[in-house]
């Protein structure tokens, strides 16, 4: 029997240390034949548990621990955090096996000095009135920074931004693993379809608010599913198909989407305009190499795939439509990418200036009476909110096109008509932000 525990460590070490992507790492775990679905479900929930959580749980570490957390082995420091997680966040795990099973992980590590303090912090915390500790609330700052396992300086970002409500509810929302999204592709199936192929392989399709888009319900990797391999979906966030829908593709349609990878909203727009032609760019080739070996699964022909600089001078095809999908500090997505949460730097501060010009440079090859669209998967007024207005204010050849809002779509604060800040609290989406402008005719 696989040590399940010990494949949770491997793989944390492993975005701590190496800085892999989250989850990336956890695929190759998962990929394991032995492991069975109950393993790989459980080797999930802690895995990304321990990286959402990791404030959290140094906090509590810290209350019960003499040693300071900088003097603590880093792998018996990770050894700690999956357990203390087990401990205070998963209660179907018994105290005892928690605890037993982390001095047994000390041993096979060979951490063996180190075991007898991994038992007395761990049985510390069993004896515990208050496993969960928090800091008063007088300081906003540090308790939703150590409630919700979020940095204080996103914390502060989101409160000056966005208010204590808003704040909260997002803070809440971003915890724990997000539902899975898919776009129906539509040249080769449709929605009743797709669900009846789902059900036949055990996955649990629903339909959500908006046309062509599932929500699935599956412990395992979507690219193992037979659906998947014929070509019948794409992985994409709700948040990323109402950002296609409010740009309104029409069949015959040029688009242009200018920062495509991994290729979401090339493949939704595609599938909007097969009479039209979308051009879908990034500045890496191998990024552009698996945007194409998905349309070749997909089965899209209306795509041309290119490398390009979206901050560059190199001309787009002129466009009746432009995706600017800029790159950003991802704060919308930290449920999906834990790890962003631990950046020493984000971009939040430095980023507006070049996604400004990305938009800039784009816009000049929209025609008249087209429609550009800006997109980021944060949260964050200077990146969204006060660069939408700035490109207004510095290009008088482009108005506010005002949003006509899917249905079940709603608004979570006050904005510009042409602006939507998506909210997971509000929407079940990821963070994200959409503006839409169109060119005078």
């Amino acid at each position: 029997m696989k040590n399940t525990r010990r494949i949770v460590l491997k793989a944390l070490l492993r975005v701590d240390q190496n800085g892999a992507y989250s989850n990336l790492v956890l695929d190759e775990a998962l990929s394991d034949p032995e492991l069975d679905g109950r393993d790989k479900a459980f080797i999930s929930n802690i895995f990304y548990g321990v990286l959402e959580r990791r404030i959290t749980l140094d906090y509590i570490i810290r209350s019960f621990s003499s040693v300071r957390l900088k003097k603590i082995e880093p792998t018996v420091l990770e050894i700690l955090r999956l357990s203390v997680y087990q401990l205070v966040f998963m209660d179907k795990v018994p105290d005892s096996a928690a605890v037993n099973e982390a001095v047994t992980l000390c041993k096979k590590e060979k951490l063996y000095r180190s075991s007898g303090f991994v038992n007395g912090v761990l049985r510390s915390i069993t004896r515990a009135e208050n496993r969960f500790p928090l800091p008063d609330e007088s300081d906003a700052v540090k308790y939703l920074s150590v409630k919700y396992s979020c940095p204080e300086d996103i914390v502060s970002l989101w409160l000056e931004d966005y208010g204590r409500d808003v704040t909260e509810g997002t803070l809440s929302a971003l915890a724990g693993r997000p539902p899975i999204f898919v776009r129906v592709n539509t040249i080769r199936t449709t929605e009743e379809k797709l669900i009846e192929k789902l059900k036949l392989e055990g996955i649990c399709a629903e339909k959500t608010k908006l046309k062509n888009a599932l929500e699935i319900k599956l412990t395992g990797s979507v690219t193992s599913l037979e659906s998947y391999a014929q070509g019948l979906f794409h992985v994409q966030d709700l948040s990323s198909q109402v950002c296609c829908e409010l740009l309104g593709v029409c069949d015959g349609d040029t688009v242009s989407d200018v920062c495509a990878a991994p290729g979401g909203k090339t493949f939704t727009a595609a599938q909007c305009t097969p009479l039209g032609r979308v051009y879908s760019y990034d500045i890496y080739d191998h990024k552009i190499k698996l945007i194409e070996a998905s349309l070749r699964r997909l089965g899209i022909t209306n795509v041309s795939a290119r490398i390009r600089d979206a901050a560059g001078d190199t001309p787009l095809e002129t466009s009746d439509k432009i995706i600017c999908d800029v790159p950003c500090s991802g704060l919308g997505v930290l449920r999906r990418k834990p790890e962003i949460r631990y950046k020493s730097d984000t971009g939040a501060e430095t980023l507006p200036e070049l996604q400004l010009k990305i938009l800039e440079n784009s816009a000049k090859f929209l025609r008249p009476g087209g429609t550009l669209i800006y997109s980021t998967c944060t949260l964050n007024r200077k990146e969204n909110n006060i660069n939408a207005a700035l490109f207004l204010e510095r290009n008088k050849d482009f108005e506010p096109l005002e949003l006509a809002l899917p249905d079940g779509v709603m608004r979570t604060i006050n904005e510009a008509e042409n602006c939507l800040t998506l909210f997971p609290q509000t929407n079940g989406t990821d963070g994200f932000f959409v503006a839409v402008f169109r060119k005078k005719a």
